[in-house]
């Protein structure tokens, strides 16, 4: 009799190999993720002023990129939180003297976009030419952090941690987002290299995106400029300092603040008399160098016109006035040595919970600090372009100088100079005044146009067309000097084409990452 055959069992589906990404790490791949990721958002830090090594900005972006390279997306979105807090917990101290809980808070919540650039980045790396769309999602990144939430926070984007380096000349070409695209494509061009070369160690595969990294700086060189155009204006700053410190930096009695301010421009007045500074033909002091209000206040105006009238010349005073009877506005004053107080330019862009309260049924009720801000401010609608003498100043305030669109808008309307007034007293001596100058002379070499900085406690300064700093005080000191300030009106191209090209880089890194996952969905329906 004729054996049957043995059925074969059902055979077993054979399953896929699943990507490297969903493969459980080794513990030291893990340690070593960890390292990169918290070293990359240290070396972002240390670019930042007042170290200024701003060679450790695409470092740090490179050894971000590399902790969360091929990873699974949780991991990567933890990761890039890590690297968040690791920069921003630095960077951002100056936020302690209000309250460390809200240094904290405010960490917390910055820390939150990178990690959804980690995750995004993650996606983009499925990608040819990878690099060029991971440093595209690092402006739009930025982009969020610099809108999201309650007018967004843009302090500490890449852009100002270049204030002079090679990178700087792309501000002329394409603003702030250009110079952060530029620095991230180095670091992730940095990147690549380091992945080439885990795969397989060939130095000529490894080189080439080296190569291409350090190319990126050495393009900028080839950045169009707009050259002198032989004009100037004297121009003198004031910098009256304050008698507290921290949130009390103003003291129980505001008139002090006043009178320093007054005194110095007298004192800048008598060195003029006395042939030690040339003549001014206008005056800038800070912002709040009066927070009485001068339209209501005698007692203020009187201080002020005998101040203005002294130095003889236009003075740009800033002041805080009531609008109302519960509001009010930081007003950048144009005082007349014969008329007193006419044209103005009020602060468009507030500092939450410096200057307004967002939500403030909820925070009022639950922060007794929150109570500090007092009266609500209202923002302005129109740039700050004052007639000054014979120069068009453009008023800029404080916090606005972090803001893309308010300095060009500023610059569009014909301001030239710059003209920066701030008040830091509550964060002297703090990371603070050396980040904000940085911004400065971006923006100066950004627009084609010299800045004077005027701060109640420091740094005040002038910084030139060429972003170079060619005067500057020292902090928590009285101190005033004229300074003779070069006049640009040509623009240049980065003030022509406005927000165009950050949008374009914003574009390109969402379109990539829509590429990516409809590209892994697809591979995942194939596998299935």
């Amino acid at each position: 009799m004729v054996q049957d055959k043995a059925e074969a069992p059902p055979s077993t589906p054979v399953r896929p190999a699943a990507p490297p990404a969903t493969l459980k790490e080794p513990r030291a791949t893990l340690l070593a993720r960890v390292a990169a990721a918290a070293a990359g958002g240290f070396l972002l830090f240390l670019a930042f002023p007042p170290l200024d090594w701003w060679w450790s900005a695409p470092i740090g972006i490179a050894l971000f990129t590399l902790s969360v390279y091929g990873c699974r997306p949780r991991r990567a979105a933890w990761l890039g939180y890590l690297a968040g807090l690791v920069f921003l917990l630095p960077a951002l101290q100056w936020v302690g003297p209000i309250g460390v809980d809200a240094w904290l808070a405010l960490v917390g919540v910055e820390a939150l976009f990178y990690a959804a650039w980690a995750f995004s980045a993650r996606l983009s790396f499925r990608l040819p030419w990878w690099p060029l769309w991971a440093a595209a999602l690092w402006v739009l990144m930025e982009w969020g952090r610099s809108t999201f939430p309650i007018g967004g926070f843009p302090w500490a984007r890449v852009a100002f941690s270049q204030g002079e380096s090679p990178f700087t000349p792309y501000a002329a070409l394409g603003g702030a987002p250009l110079v952060t695209f530029a620095v991230a494509l180095a670091g992730t061009l940095l990147a690549a290299a380091a992945v080439r070369w885990r795969s397989a160690p060939d130095i000529r595969r490894a080189a080439a995106p080296v190569v291409l990294a350090l190319a990126v700086p050495l393009l900028a060189f080839a950045v169009p400029r707009p050259g002198d155009e032989g004009k100037s204006v004297n121009i003198g700053i004031v910098q009256g300092n304050v008698p507290g410190r921290g949130i009390y930096a103003y003291g129980d009695e505001p008139a002090i603040v006043l009178q320093n301010h007054a005194n110095e421009t007298k004192r800048l007045a008598q060195a003029v008399r006395a042939g030690k500074l040339p003549k001014p033909d206008l005056v800038v002091l800070p912002e709040n160098s009066t927070d009485i209000d001068p339209y209501r206040s005698e007692f203020a105006r009187a201080i002020i016109d005998d101040s203005v009238k002294d130095v003889g010349v236009p003075t740009l005073v800033g002041a805080v006035v009531a609008m109302g009877d519960n509001e009010r506005a930081t007003r950048s004053l144009v005082w007349d040595p014969v008329k007193g107080p006419g044209a103005y330019y009020d602060k468009q862009r507030l500092v939450p919970f410096g200057e307004y309260t967002p939500f403030k049924e909820i925070f009022l009720a639950l922060f007794e600090r929150a109570r500090l801000v007092g009266r609500q401010s209202v923002a302005g609608s129109k740039p700050g372009d004052l007639r000054m003498g014979p120069v068009t100043i453009g008023a800029v305030n404080c916090y606005e100088v972090a803001y893309d669109a308010t300095v060009r808008d500023t610059v569009r309307a014909g301001g030239t100079p710059l003209a920066v007034q701030t008040n830091n007293a509550s964060y002297a001596l703090s990371n603070l005044p050396h980040q904000q100058l940085a911004m400065s002379k971006l923006r100066a070499v950004e627009h084609n146009r010299a800045v004077v900085t005027a701060a109640t406690t420091g740094i005040s300064a002038f910084v030139t067309p060429d972003g170079k700093v060619s005067w500057q005080t020292r902090e928590r000191v009285a101190d005033m000097t004229v300074v003779k300030v070069p006049v640009r009106t040509q623009s240049t191209i980065a003030t022509r084409v406005g927000a165009a090209p950050e949008w374009a880089l914003i574009a390109m890194g969402a379109v990539a990452v829509c590429a990516a996952a409809w590209r892994g969905r697809r591979r995942d329906d194939r596998m299935r």
